[in-house]
């Protein structure tokens, strides 16, 4: 495998990648510094992927590849693939994950994670693990990613997701002080999340697994879709 970024779906969305692309066009330089202190939950996600050797496993929303590098070591014998709508964020990615030595085990690709062809992409038909973090907060039409990333998995394969919640158990000034700070970066905590999810698995007839974290400040859900008969 390589980090060569592969050809974009055609069916991207143009207008969010070039909004993208303007909003971390330089914050992607500072971005992992920055966000480790207010993403909260994605190494718990890393952790709960429980990977076994062999499998296959996509990000979708990769940004600077910061997660699929801490997976990639945590899970050294995985073929990982990472996709993401903004070509400057895929830039950084590329550069850390050649960095930390990974490009064996790691296939970036350009694409809208609302619909994309993983066959066309990434030469695979499914993946065992399909993670997104803090990404549906960012996308337009997010609940059709949850339906492309379910639509993605191999039989017995598992969806993890973490993300905003609604803050359910903080003050209230501090959901309005966050809010205010997200806007700033066209990102809004999606608060049908749990409803879309739970309505996703079961119209797939997948299991549901869903927790809040730091009193709400974060959800993590997890779907697992039947294995093979």
């Amino acid at each position: 495998m390589s980090t060569t970024e592969l050809p974009a779906s055609p069916e991207f969305k143009a207008n969010h990648a070039e909004l993208m692309d303007g909003v971390y066009r330089w914050q992607r330089h500072i971005y992992d510094l920055t966000r480790k202190y207010y993403l909260l939950g994605r190494d718990r996600l890393i952790e709960g992927l429980d990977v076994p050797p062999g499998s296959t496993v996509l990000e979708l929303g990769c940004g600077t590849g910061r997660n699929i590098v801490l997976a990639a070591r945590r899970y050294p014998d995985i073929s990982f693939f990472g996709l993401d709508i903004s070509a400057e964020m895929l830039e950084t990615a590329a550069k850390a994950i050649d960095r930390e030595g990974l490009s064996g085990h790691v296939l970036l690709a350009r694409g809208d994670a609302t619909d994309f062809n993983a066959k066309a992409l990434f030469g695979r038909d499914g993946f065992d693990r399909v993670f997104v973090s803090y990404s549906l907060s960012m996308i337009p039409g997010w609940e059709k990613t949850v339906s492309a990333a379910l639509a993605s998995l191999s039989p017995g394969g598992s969806l993890h997701i973490v993300d905003f919640g609604q803050q359910e158990g903080l003050p209230r000034w501090f959901r309005s002080l966050l809010r205010g700070w997200l806007k700033k970066f066209h990102v809004a905590p999606r608060s049908t999340l749990r409803e879309v999810l739970e309505s996703e698995s079961r119209r797939t007839g997948a299991t549901f697994r869903f927790r809040t974290l730091y009193r709400g400040y974060a959800w993590l859900a997890v779907l697992g879709q039947p294995g093979r008969q």
